[in-house]
C-alpha cells in the first residue's frame, strides 16, 4: 500500500472510583464501562476512563480476583509500548540529540557505508522502512516456544545481525507496512547511538518524567504482574519475554500508569516532554482511501465529527490492550484484559468504540 510521508514533524500549531460492578439500570460512563468488562470474558479486564481530568476505573472476569487488585497490577500491552518508542525518539529528537534522519546500519555498524537510500530511524518508526514484520529465521527459531514465548528465542544480538543482512522489500519511506522487526531495531540503534541502555533511556527520559513508577519492561511476579491465558481463557501462560524485541513490545503498566500517560497527552504542561508530547499529534503519514488512515510517530489517527482521535493496540500471548485519547473530549481510554485475542475478540472494537463515542 502506498504512503504519503511527510518529514519528520516539528511542534504542532496547533478521583478513581471504586473498581466495582455498575448498579442496574445505572446510566453513564459506569454503566457502560461495566458492559464493556463483561464483553470482554477474560479471566481479568479493567477498563479506565478520564474524561477532563475524573478518573472511572472499572474491574471485573471471569476468574477468581486476584490477592491484589486487578486495577493495581500490571498488563502487558503488547505492540501499544510503541507508544513510549514513539514519545522516547522524539524527545531525543526534540532535545538535538538525533535528528530522526540517521540511517540505522550506521547507529549499529559505524564504519559500515550506509548506501544511497538507508533506513532511517524515522523510517524505522513509522513502519515505512522495507522491512518485513518479522525477521529472517524467526518462526523457525521461535516454534518451540510457539506458545508460550516465541521472541524470547529472538535476542537483541540476532535481531540487529537480521537487519544487518536485509534486504527492504521496497524503497525506504514509500509504502507502509506494520514491522515488530523494524521498530526492535529502532529501539538497538537509539541505545547504540546515544550509547546508553534502552531501558535506561525509557525509564530516565519518558517513565520517571512522567511519574510512571508502575511501569517496567519484565515481570517480577504475581503479585505486581497480572498471568495472561491462552485463548480458551482458562489456561495460563507464562509471562511475555520480549528477548530482543523491546521497543516494540515489552512495556507492561499498570491502569492508573497508563491513564497518567494518555492524560500527559491531552494537558502536556510545561518541560521537559511537552515538545515531545506534542510533537507525537503530528501527522508524517496518510494512506487508505481518501487518506483517511493517519499515523503520528506514535500513534494510528483516525477522524470523528469533533476532531482526531489517536490510539494504538496490543497484544502478546496472553493479553491485549488498547490506548487512547481524544483532545476534543478530553477524554483517554485504557483498556487491559488477560485472554488471547482469538477469531471474533470483542476486546479491541469494544475499547475503540468507548472512545469513539461523543
Amino acid at each position: 500500500m502506498t504512503a504519503r510521508q511527510a518529514p519528520w514533524p516539528g511542534r504542532p500549531a496547533e478521583e478513581t472510583s471504586a473498581p466495582v460492578p455498575a448498579a442496574a439500570g445505572e446510566d453513564g460512563p459506569r454503566a457502560r464501562l461495566a458492559e464493556a468488562v463483561a464483553a470482554a470474558d477474560a479471566p481479568d479486564a479493567v477498563f479506565a476512563v478520564s474524561r477532563r481530568g475524573h478518573r472511572t476505573l472499572l474491574s471485573g472476569g471471569t476468574a477468581t480476583p486476584p490477592a491484589v487488585p486487578r486495577e493495581d497490577l500490571r498488563y502487558e500491552i503488547g505492540s501499544a509500548s510503541k507508544t513510549l518508542t514513539g514519545l522516547l525518539l522524539a524527545r531525543l529528537v526534540g532535545a538535538g540529540v538525533l535528528t530522526g534522519g540517521e540511517p540505522a546500519v550506521t547507529c549499529l555498524a559505524p564504519g559500515r557505508p550506509a548506501g544511497p537510500r538507508p533506513i532511517t530511524l524515522a523510517h524505522l518508526i513509522t513502519h515505512t522502512s522495507g522491512l518485513p514484520a518479522l525477521p529472517a529465521g524467526f518462526v523457525r527459531r521461535g516454534l518451540p516456544a510457539w506458545h508460550t514465548n516465541p521472541y524470547a528465542r529472538y535476542p537483541a544480538a540476532r535481531v540487529v545481525d537480521a537487519f544487518l543482512r536485509a534486504r527492504p522489500r521496497h524503497r525506504p519511506g514509500t509504502r507502509w507496512h506494520y514491522s515488530n522487526f523494524g521498530v526492535s531495531v529502532l529501539g538497538h540503534a537509539v541505545a547504540a547511538a546515544t550509547g546508553t541502555a534502552w531501558e535506561d533511556l525509557l525509564t530516565g527520559l519518558v517513565l520517571r518524567p512522567l511519574g510512571l513508577s508502575g511501569t517496567a519492561l519484565r515481570a517480577e511476579s504475581p503479585l505486581t504482574d497480572a498471568v495472561g491465558h491462552r485463548k480458551d481463557g482458562r489456561t495460563p501462560v507464562p509471562p511475555f519475554d520480549a528477548g530482543g524485541f523491546p521497543a516494540a513490545g515489552a512495556v507492561r503498566s499498570t491502569p492508573h500508569d497508563l491513564l497518567a500517560f494518555l492524560e500527559a497527552h491531552l494537558d502536556p504542561g510545561g518541560p521537559p516532554l511537552a515538545d515531545a508530547l506534542g510533537a507525537v499529534r503530528v501527522p508524517v503519514l496518510r494512506r487508505g482511501l481518501g487518506h483517511r488512515h493517519v499515523h503520528t510517530v506514535a500513534w494510528f489517527r483516525h477522524p470523528t465529527e469533533g476532531g482526531p482521535m489517536y490510539f494504538h493496540s496490543g497484544a502478546t500471548l496472553g493479553q491485549q490492550a488498547f490506548l487512547g485519547f481524544r483532545p476534543d473530549t478530553g477524554t483517554a481510554l485504557a483498556a487491559v484484559c488477560t485472554r488471547r485475542f482469538r477469531a471474533g475478540d470483542p476486546f479491541i472494537a469494544t475499547a475503540y468504540a468507548l472512545l469513539a463515542e461523543d
